[in-house]
């Protein structure tokens, strides 16, 4: 199974909801959204639509690590997902969050706790870590690493959560050989579940081109 979405509406939720059945909820790492928006959402969601969460920066500002701002943070992080039914989670690290046995130990516990409030938990760990090694590090089938398939190949894991940057960083787009690339690369992988989520500039284009491709 292969779902295909975006990192939050890159054109408004009524449109959108009739083009995907699958989005990563962008606002939910600023800050919760609001009552109302979330209701919304909810109410003009299609049946089968399936909400992910990005978790709040205070998280990956703090390391991961216990106390109060992580605490309050996933509270309102938990309260978002039971009003969206939403049974996914993603956490992105600092771009400057070094890979180290401190780093690893604190990532393994958070994660490992986030999994009781979660059914799947998705750790992005930013550039300075590898992606096999954390993948081996995080061996729960809860937990997935995200990888950009384009550049990080495939998970080895049955299920997969691949997170599409851009060619070039988030203000580019990908040309027509590139998703036929990323075609090959989704078609050719062994998993039962992938998640393909573009989080570029021209993010709805290209999940659509990607979509077409795969014959979805």
């Amino acid at each position: 199974m292969i779902t295909v979405g975006c990192a939050g509406f890159p054109v408004p939720a009524t449109r959108y909801f009739r083009e995907f059945l699958f989005v990563e909820v962008q606002e939910t790492h600023l800050g919760a959204p609001g009552p109302g928006t979330v209701r919304r959402w909810r109410r003009e969601a299609p049946e089968g639509f399936r909400f992910a969460l990005l978790g709040p920066r205070e998280i990956g500002q703090e390391g991961f690590r216990e106390g109060k701002v992580v605490e309050t943070a996933m509270k309102s992080l938990v309260a978002v997902a039971a009003e969206l039914s939403a049974e996914v989670a993603v956490f992105v690290a600092p771009p400057d969050f070094p890979c180290n046995r401190a780093n690893k130990t604190v990532v393994k516990d958070f994660l490992a706790s986030t999994r009781k409030m979660f059914k799947l938990v998705v750790f992005d760990p930013g550039p300075l870590w590898e992606a096999d090694e954390t993948e081996s590090l995080l061996t729960a089938d809860q937990v997935l690493v995200v990888r950009d398939p384009l550049n990080q190949g495939t998970s080895k894991k049955k299920r997969a959560y691949y997170r599409l940057p851009g060619p070039a960083g988030h203000k580019s787009r990908y040309e027509d050989p590139a998703i036929e690339r990323l075609a090959e690369i989704a078609k050719a992988a062994k998993h039962t579940e992938a998640t393909y989520v573009f989080t570029n500039v021209d993010m709805f284009a290209d999940a659509k081109r990607f979509r077409k491709a795969m014959k979805l």
